[in-house]
């Protein structure tokens, strides 16, 4: 970290910095795009862009080419628009009813899940005398969203879905995608094609971020990435491609030697064999970083381990700093939590979770840094 970003830092008091690499970001959209060539990537900016900020996040995608972008929600939706005029926006968990005139009136797309989306947009549509456009979604063995094989046959076979919407996509979403040898990949790839044989001039939209990887039969018409953009591992079949977009360093608050004996954190859940040199770090579960890194986790200083030591608290984690020589931290220093020490992946097994709950838990309260 530079000088300038540590006097930033200090100045604003946060209890750590979360660097947001913007280059890397736009770098990771062109990789996934040279993979599924000549078929497009989508962007999925969900959850405020996985947590990074989707005004930040959003404007850069477009540069870099993207013209297609998911998200969950239609207050998602129309807070996106702002930031991507002109590209076409679609809602993952379709419309709770209500939404759908203030979604036609912005022009979004929504993905039907259900018989009853479907009718509902159907209505909306025929009351605007005008066709509408939608984004069909099928189950292939997710058992989550999207219609089973026989409402699929049976809305195939409705011609008034035809005639009053634009239908852009059949999709589905692989459950296993970044597991490369899992047999449900497979069995789900079959599944579509199953259901895109009941709507055979419909483009296909399939591949996630792990879909990708999974080769061309996999891409359909349009791919949609997510984990993969931030830089999480989207496949086990080879080492992470992915360029990393974040790292977080978090403040020391004090640093002291207990003896031997000694009770740390809540509970008094770990107790000191001998006498130990200890961090007191500002950041905790509240900051993203889970209570079950507690005895398991660890930060980093200039490559050297600190294991977390006690519970992890609601701003603070402790840390067991005996590896470095006396002195070497103090209030202020920063350690690393997520960078080249520490991956997105490591600290989430760590964890007992996964990177996309880290990445989209990690909390407001960090000094951001987007470069």
């Amino acid at each position: 970290m530079n000088t300038h970003s540590i006097e930033i830092l200090s100045r604003d008091g946060a209890p750590g910095y979360l660097s947001i690499d913007l280059d890397a970001l736009r770098q990771n959209y062109r990789y996934l795009c040279a993979r599924t060539a000549p078929v497009p990537v989508a962007a999925v900016v969900k959850a405020n862009a996985y947590g990074l900020d989707v005004a930040r996040v959003a404007p850069v995608l477009r540069d870099a080419g993207c013209r297609d972008f998911f998200v969950a929600h239609v207050g998602e939706a129309h807070r996106l628009r702002q930031f991507v005029d002109g590209a076409r926006i679609f809602v993952l968990n379709g419309l709770q009813p209500g939404a759908e005139d203030g979604c036609a009136d912005a022009g979004i797309v929504p993905v039907l899940n259900s018989l009853e989306q479907a009718r509902n947009w159907t209505q909306t549509a025929a009351m605007r005398g005008r066709r509408l456009p939608a984004v069909l979604q099928v189950d292939t063995g997710m058992s989550r969203l999207g219609l089973p094989p026989e409402e699929a046959s049976a809305l195939a076979a409705d011609g008034t879905l035809r005639d009053r919407l634009e239908l852009l996509f059949l999709m589905s979403h692989l459950a296993s995608g970044d597991a490369s040898e899992d047999v449900q990949n497979s069995d789900q790839l079959a599944a579509m094609k199953q259901a895109s044989a009941l709507f055979p001039s419909l483009p296909v939209c399939f591949a996630n971020s792990g879909g990708v990887f999974l080769g061309a039969g996999f891409h359909g018409d349009l791919a949609r990435s997510g984990i993969a953009l931030y830089g999480g591992m989207p496949t086990d079949a080879i080492d992470n491609p992915m360029k990393p977009v974040v790292r977080l360093d978090v403040r020391v608050i004090q640093t002291r030697t207990v003896p031997a004996g000694a009770r740390i954190g809540y509970g008094g859940a770990h107790v000191t064999t001998a006498e130990t040199r200890l961090a007191t770090i500002a950041a905790g579960y509240a900051d993203g970083l889970p209570r079950s890194l507690g005895h398991r986790g660890a930060a980093f200083f200039d490559g050297v381990r600190l294991p977390i030591v006690g519970r992890v608290s609601m701003d603070s984690i402790t840390l067991d700093i005996g590896a470095l020589p006396a002195g070497t931290l103090k209030l202020g220093s920063l350690v690393e939590l997520i960078g080249p020490h520490q991956t997105l992946e490591a600290i989430a097994a760590d964890a007992g979770t996964i990177s996309y709950e880290i990445l989209t838990s990690l909390g407001d309260r960090y000094h951001r840094d987007y470069r």
